[in-house]
């Protein structure tokens, strides 16, 4: 009897263990609300298929990092010697942004700028996005760097926010990352309202003329110039910029296609799985669930606004100066934003809501790639006298 005595107290002592180190014991009503987040961000991408690219591996990840337990076990994403905190590395010490940025320049063709450099200026002009949020970050009491993290934001670009939050502010890495690739996804709900309400009817018609036809020669000296003149400006962008241009000369050389083909396919597919998951994992509800945090996510949505304004705006008061014929559609002005090729696209749909014949995809395209641009060199400038 006593033995069997004792082997039920210690059945009995090791059965209540087990349970102390189970995910129930350790479960708070904050896992509980950001594991709803992540199967949100589920649901926008399958259901409504929101970025799903971007949103399925961010809302999994956030499961995963939300998944309660005992600390010790390197197994979080904050405990040195787990596999999530290896992979994390790459964010934190800013390694996948220039990848996915050498990606983006293997698949992106800047003919429509090439052919029409002043979009470029709509490109700049919506950047106003980050400087207001910087602006605001300011006011409601944020530090200069954290304000210039948050400010990024508006810049359309998750790989640039994550970028330059490691180098600013990583302890608000996540919330920022989270929100940028949240109002990303969100570009087709968050801009058209704004553009309706800037422009006429009269003007949302204007017809632009067909893009010139761009030379090889032009194609490949674009990236070369455009690196060495933008990283001699702004040196601190060259992480982002250099990857950038370099992906864009694979592709255009078109005597490296299999690099291209590499840069623009598996690279960015595999890059982009391990910053989505490993940011995704990052937002722990002790780290995330904060009022600066909410304060994020406002000015993400405030900088997102700011910058469609900024693009249209810039459209209409650049029309007074061109002759009846040079004129633009107001309607490209929000693909100033760097959200390939989402906000081009929604150019074209509102667009074709007043004409059906009134293709302007290829038009918003120049600004849309502009805007790539500009965020990365928004991003030097910020980091130059911020850091």
């Amino acid at each position: 009897m006593e033995q069997s005595g004792g082997f039920f107290s210690f059945l009995l002592e090791n059965l209540t263990q087990f349970m102390s180190y189970t995910g129930f014991a350790n479960f708070t009503i904050g896992h509980g609300i950001m594991i709803l987040v992540g199967l949100f961000f589920i649901y926008l991408a399958i259901a409504k298929e929101y970025e799903p690219m971007l949103l399925i591996p961010i809302g999994f990840g956030i499961i995963v990092g939300n998944i309660p337990f005992s600390p010790g076990y390197q197994i979080g994403i904050y405990e040195n010697g787990s596999v999530l905190n290896y992979l994390y590395y790459g964010v934190i010490q800013g390694v996948y942004p220039p990848l996915i940025f050498l990606g983006i320049g293997a698949m992106t063709d800047f003919s429509a700028l090439i052919s029409n450099p002043k979009l470029l200026l709509i490109g700049a002009a919506a950047q106003l996005g980050i400087f207001g949020a910087y602006m605001a970050a300011l006011l409601i009491g944020f530090s200069p760097e954290e304000a210039g993290a948050i400010g990024i934001i508006g810049g359309a670009d998750g790989p640039t926010a994550i970028f330059l939050s490691s180098r600013l502010a990583p302890e608000l890495m996540g919330a920022i990352a989270i929100s940028a690739y949240s109002y990303m996804a969100l570009v087709p709900v968050i801009q058209p309202p704004v553009m309706r309400l800037l422009t006429t009817k009269k003007e949302r018609l204007i017809r632009m003329k067909p893009p010139r036809q761009v030379t090889k020669l032009e194609k490949i000296l674009f990236p070369i110039v455009g690196m060495l003149l933008t990283t001699f400006i702004v040196p601190s962008g060259l992480p982002l910029l250099g990857m950038l241009f370099f992906g864009n000369l694979l592709k255009e050389s078109t005597v490296t296609k299999r690099l291209a083909d590499t840069a623009k396919g598996p690279m960015i597919d595999i890059v982009t799985i391990l910053i989505g998951l490993t940011v995704g994992a990052s937002t722990q509800a002790t780290t995330f669930l904060t009022a600066k945090s909410i304060g994020i996510f406002a000015l993400g949505a405030i900088s997102f606004v700011v910058a469609t304004f900024g693009g249209v705006m810039f459209v209409k008061i650049f029309n007074i100066f061109l002759k009846e014929g040079n004129k633009m559609n107001p309607l490209i002005g929000n693909a100033g934003v760097s959200a390939v090729p989402d906000s081009a696209r929604v150019s074209q749909v509102v667009g074709l809501e007043y004409d059906k014949t009134n293709h302007l995809l290829m038009h918003a395209m120049g600004p849309n790639v502009a805007g790539v641009i500009g965020s990365a060199v928004a991003a030097g400038i910020l980091l130059s006298f911020l850091s």
